[in-house]
């Protein structure tokens, strides 16, 4: 997800930076050889900005519904025109379609909470009752009659959603506070940094219909809540009470505190929700490495701990809310300071949203990294669960967790206590993928020898392997990928899909590509070279004999992004104005119908041309396609590339469904339990609005959601079909 860095530095994606030295290979040499066709059975507050909000059916909003393809493999229709790209400040749907903003930063949650002002004077205590920033990954759980969750429930639910970050500018009276420069700056109001604590994290959110079929939230339900940096967390799994997470706040390593950078989601089949920790590790502070030991800064090499922190969090006062975000050697032992905070951070967390009074879980056995997601496989009882996870950076990789219990649906409603059986114990596997075509898990343990004799990092037990999960990959040879993100399972085929989201020339030149990433090319942006693979693509694979727990598996390229008007050997998916798109990110499958899959772009390769936005297809299976030979340029040098290409998708299969406001990123779905009720998040727009500039509206890059002169806020929209039916159909 991108992220603008604070403190009027340049816009840096974090994630792009990359933090893997290693010489694995990025699935280079591999051969093109067809693949066999397989098939997986799966398992069975009102608008407020109205006017910032439109319709676009095409040409005409009485143009009749582009033909479709009877014979897509889902059996479903895509069932409206797609929408035309632009650079408006405005959100864009088809004709027959009306997109309502319902939640957005600063919102109250308790009855007793005044509206947002939204100029930087609301009081900073209030936060723990407001929305927070940076609205991300959402799950939407149905409440049937009895107040109970109902996966098919469609009136009433809890909407459950991240907040990744924050757009500091627009949070404060006139932006971020702060006193000196370089690892000597100093943020210098304690007031403006307990509000930013709040505004990361999760919001817990009860939503309902009314009889005129509108999308509201209530302020006054007993369910909301705010999860967030000062929340406590317990620690579950292998690396709990170990001498590695020991700290001043849990001397005996069973807790810490907070929960931070909260990108893409997970459920569980009880009934919880997951949050995912991603681009955490720079918000600590080490500038003084002096006391830590060779493994623990090799550990924070691997995982960019550096510097001075990105909010300089740390730097406020001498004062344990605020040192626990740094992370240098301040005490005589590790339970007299945070030397260890970073290793309590990078997990995936628990949190039942039924429960308000329920201590939110980070469950270790699921690895440390930078979680992008976890999406969970097919359940079925007596198998075990399973989901799989990217870490979302350039040249990282893909994971997956087996529980070892098997499913029991009688777990249902247990909460996470039902987390404790079925995610604190199992195997941690990292994906490699082979020249023919195939691919492997890697069992992540301290028994496998190459991890325990490996030359680029020693071990110290096996809960270290969990902890420094990366490492442990590294050393099996897993395959660098260009920032993988969001997966998801389609239901129809068991097929698993990963997006990645984008790469340059030093991650992807032209003579690096290989053949799940196979192309490598120049795309020119405002008269600037964009080289390697700023438009990203989607892969896709399918776990062997139907089992989400085998060590095996088959892959194709389902997707390239590109624009409709790059040559064939960039826009290699065919992409038309209808469908082209760039840095594919959120990525999602809809459960109340089967076969539909929602696709939001992150991107800053195509928006010369057009905002973000969120695109709607119904894909196949892997090996529909065929094998390819992709030629590479990037205007000095060209080279050939084999890999295996998913069948084109046409208009029928893709197409563009909403387009965003200035500088936003499209992210975070769900859906009511009857799919007639779509939710999105709208993330940081007008982002790169000057902060000198925070004195003059005028000058700022968006106004969206509520328009005129206001600040740019994050938001989540319900789109609904005006004549009632599912959306997108």
């Amino acid at each position: 997800m991108t992220e603008k860095v604070a403190l009027g530095m340049p816009a840096i994606d974090p994630d792009e930076i990359g933090h893997n030295r290693t010489g694995n290979l990025s699935l280079n040499d591999i051969a093109a050889a067809r693949m066999s066709r397989r098939r997986l059975l799966g398992w069975g507050l009102a608008s407020g900005g109205a006017a910032l909000l439109a319709a676009c059916g095409g040409d005409s909003d009485d143009d009749a519904v582009t033909p479709v393809n009877p014979d897509t493999p889902s059996g479903l229709k895509l069932g409206f025109n797609p929408v035309a790209k632009h650079l408006n400040d405005v959100v864009t749907v088809p004709a027959g379609y009306t997109a309502t903003v319902l939640y957005r930063l600063g919102d109250p949650i308790a009855s007793d909470v005044a509206a947002y002002r939204n100029d930087g004077s609301d009081d900073a205590r209030t936060y723990e009752y407001r929305a927070g920033d940076h609205h991300d990954g959402m799950t939407f759980f149905g409440i049937d009659a009895a107040g109970k969750w109902h996966p098919s429930a469609s009136d009433r639910g809890l909407l459950v959603m991240n907040h990744e970050a924050i757009t500091p500018i627009f949070l404060h009276p006139t932006g971020q506070t702060t006193e000196g420069s370089g690892t000597q700056a100093r943020r210098s109001s304690a007031d403006e940094v307990l509000r930013e604590f709040y505004l990361h994290g999760v919001s817990v959110i009860e939503v309902s219909k009314n009889a005129s079929g509108q999308w509201s939230y209530d302020q006054a339900s007993l369910f909301n809540r705010r999860v967030h940096t000062l929340t406590e967390m317990k620690l579950s799994g292998p690396v709990a009470g170990t001498d590695h997470v020991r700290t001043k706040y849990s001397p005996n390593g069973a807790y810490t505190r907070g929960t931070v950078n909260n990108c893409a989601n997970g459920t569980t089949p009880w009934g919880t929700y997951l949050t995912c920790e991603e681009n955490w590790a720079g918000y600590f502070r080490l500038v003084n490495k002096d006391g830590h030991g060779a493994r623990e800064l090799a550990s924070f090499g691997r995982y960019g701990v550096n510097g001075a922190g990105r909010e300089l969090w740390a730097t406020v006062a001498d004062e344990d809310l605020y040192n626990r975000w740094n992370a240098e050697v301040r005490g005589a032992s590790a339970t007299q300071d945070y030397r260890n905070g970073p290793f309590t951070y990078g997990w995936v967390v628990e949190i039942d949203p039924f429960n308000p009074n329920s201590t939110p879980k980070k469950r270790t056995a699921l690895g440390r990294f930078g979680h992008e997601g976890a999406a969970l496989g097919p359940v079925e009882a007596g198998k075990p669960l399973v989901w799989y996870m990217g870490d979302d950076s350039r040249s990282e990789y893909l994971y997956k967790f087996v529980s070892d219990a098997v499913w029991d649906p009688a777990d249902i409603g247990k909460g996470t206590a039902a987390g404790d059986k079925y995610m604190d114990k199992g195997r941690l596997y990292v994906a490699r993928f082979n020249e023919d075509g195939s691919g492997e898990w890697l069992h992540l343990t301290l028994a496998n020898a190459a991890i325990s004799g490996y030359a680029g990092y020693t071990f110290a037990d096996e809960a270290d392997v969990y902890i420094n999960a990366r490492f442990a990959a590294d050393a099996l040879g897993a395959t660098k990928m260009d920032r993988p993100e969001w997966t998801s399972i389609n239901p129809n085929t068991g097929d698993v899909y990963l997006t990645l989201t984008n790469s340059n020339a030093s991650h992807r030149p032209v003579d690096g590509t290989n053949a799940a990433n196979p192309r490598s090319y120049n795309d020119p942006k405002d008269g600037k070279d964009q080289k390697g693979n700023p438009n990203g693509h989607i892969v896709r694979f399918a776990d062997t004999g139907k089992n989400p727990a085998a060590t095996s598996f088959q892959w194709d390229v389902y997707l390239f992004g590109a624009r409709s008007t790059a040559p064939e050997n960039v826009n290699i998916s065919a992409l038309s104005d209808a469908n082209d798109f760039s840095s594919p990110d959120g990525l999602w499958f809809s459960e109340a119908n089967p076969g539909l899959l929602w696709l939001e772009t992150d991107d800053g390769a195509y928006t010369d041309v057009t905002n973000c936005m969120l695109l709607a297809a119904l894909p196949g299976e892997v090996g529909d396609g065929s094998a390819a030979t992709i030629t590479n340029s990037d205007g000095e040098k060209s080279a050939q590339q084999a890999t295996f290409v998913g069948k084109q998708p046409g208009d029928e299969g893709l197409r563009r469904f909403l387009v965003g406001p200035l500088g936003c990123e499209l992210t975070g779905i769900a859906e009511s339990g009857d799919g007639r009720a779509l939710f999105v998040n709208i993330q940081h727009p007008g982002e790169d609005t000057a902060d000198a500039d925070i004195g003059d509206p005028s000058q700022f890059q968006s106004h969206w959601p509520d328009g005129g002169n206001s600040r740019p806020r994050s938001a989540t929209l319900v789109i609904t079909r005006d004549d009632g039916g599912p959306v997108g159909l």
